[in-house]
C-alpha cells in the first residue's frame, strides 16, 4: 500500500531501456517479483504492461498426480 501522497507527482519512465536498468537495480536486492513491483510503483510511475513484458514470467508449479501402485 502506497502511503505517500498520491498527489505528488513521481519521476515517469517511459523508455524501454531505462525502464529495464530500473527492474535490474530494484532486483539485485529484492527477495521477490513481487516486492520488485512493489518498490518500482512507489518510486515511479511506470506502464504496467511494459513492466510485465520485461519480467521473468513465473511459470506455477506442476501439481504431479500420485503413482498407482
Amino acid at each position: 500500500m502506497l502511503d505517500t501522497d498520491l498527489f505528488t507527482p513521481r519521476p515517469t519512465l517511459t523508455s524501454p531501456n531505462l525502464l529495464a536498468r530500473a527492474l535490474h537495480a530494484f532486483g539485485q536486492n529484492a527477495p521477490s517479483q513481487a516486492e520488485i513491483w512493489n518498490r518500482l510503483t512507489q518510486s515511479f510511475t511506470v506502464d504496467l504492461d511494459a513492466v510485465a513484458a520485461l519480467m521473468p514470467r513465473s511459470e506455477p508449479e506442476p501439481a504431479w498426480l500420485k503413482a498407482r501402485d
